[in-house]
């Protein structure tokens, strides 16, 4: 352990002595019994996001868009809306709407992971997803992670929006000694194994070097399903609760999925009436359909950070397609034009 990061965790541990706050000890507890039971990481990929630079703020990099895009160009793609909509909706300033403008002509056209607008650095960042795992499976929710104070299993009163927004990218703001432990533990950590092409591997070995601190993005929460011979399978998208992740599953069950899938009326039927079991549950986080088996996990991502910032998009990442144009054409005192 590098002197460096040895005082970082000391610093934590004095931080928490100092608050004498008995639930931040708790969550430590948490932690540490979440580690003993579920050793290993399983990395489940690269996740994109977007953040931002803005000297009217400070000198930190603060994420703008949640880190959850499956692929760059989505990322982009959401800068390029931000843009877009800061734009319309923001400023009657000319010279800003056109130095914002600018910034989406670029997204329009080419794959870039960062542009400058009205003194505001915006990058497309990189991060890793991660899950910790047990011999009994992926690790479930902690008795302390967060719970909304009202339990809605109304699809429509729920925000499932990420805590990512405005989380500063700093890995000396870790949240207590054992987050400032898993990214001291994740330093070192790259790609390996055959079963990554050589240009992946090459990469995250370069990203260590360039990008030496990991930083453990806000946790979130997600529905996997046991599948025979493959492990678990992630369903759905991150949410930031718990309760968020069991109402995704209930939704799931009750309406969405026979939607999806074309469901005969049969397995409707059986899915509509499981859903109202496991609501009935209300904090179940294992549940059983059929011959299926769910359940509601923790996932945890990183994303790495060095001296000129977060870490971009790595050349072996792969996008599913290109840049393209979103939105209609805006002039500088905001009129839009529809069509090319």
């Amino acid at each position: 352990m590098s002197d460096d990061w040895q005082q970082q965790i000391d610093a934590l541990h004095e931080e928490l002595i100092r608050r004498d706050d008995p639930a931040a000890w708790v969550r430590e507890a948490d932690a540490m019994e979440g580690a003993r039971r579920y050793p290993r990481l399983a990395l489940r990929g690269p996740v994109f996001g977007v953040a931002a630079q803005d000297p009217a703020v400070g000198p930190e990099w603060r994420v703008l868009k949640p880190v959850v895009d499956r692929v760059p160009q989505t990322a982009r793609d959401g800068l390029q809306s931000h843009l877009f909509f800061t734009a319309k909706d923001d400023t009657d300033d000319r010279a800003v709407r056109r130095e914002l403008l600018a910034g989406v002509a670029v997204l329009e056209r080419k794959r870039v992971d960062e542009v400058t607008a009205c003194g505001v650095r915006y990058r497309v960042v990189r991060g890793d997803e991660f899950a910790r795992i047990g011999d009994g499976g992926p690790e479930p929710p902690r008795p302390t992670d967060p719970e909304p104070t009202i339990r809605s299993w109304d699809r429509q009163a729920h925000d499932h929006r990420l805590r990512d927004v405005g989380f500063t990218i700093d890995p000396g703001l870790a949240e207590g000694p054992s987050a400032g432990a898993i990214q001291l533990g994740l330093r070192a950590f790259t790609y390996t194994g055959a079963h990554f092409p050589v240009d992946v591997r090459t990469d995250s070995e370069r990203s260590v070097a360039t990008h030496p601190d990991p930083v453990l993005l806000p946790t979130g929460f997600g529905v996997v399903e046991r599948v025979k011979r493959e492990g678990w399978r992630p369903i759905g998208v991150l949410v930031p609760t718990p309760h968020a992740a069991r109402q995704m599953l209930y939704d799931g069950l009750a309406e969405v999925w026979a939607l999806l899938y074309s469901l005969d009326d049969g397995t409707k039927a059986r899915y509509a009436a499981a859903a109202e079991k496991f609501r009935g549950l209300q904090r179940a986080d294992e549940f059983q359909v059929d011959d299926r088996l769910f359940r509601i996990c923790r996932v945890e991502r990183i994303l790495r950070t060095g001296p000129e910032g977060p870490e971009s998009p790595r050349p072996s990442d792969v996008d599913a397609y290109g840049p393209m144009k979103l939105h209609p054409r805006m002039s500088e005192d905001g009129t839009l034009t529809h069509g090319d």
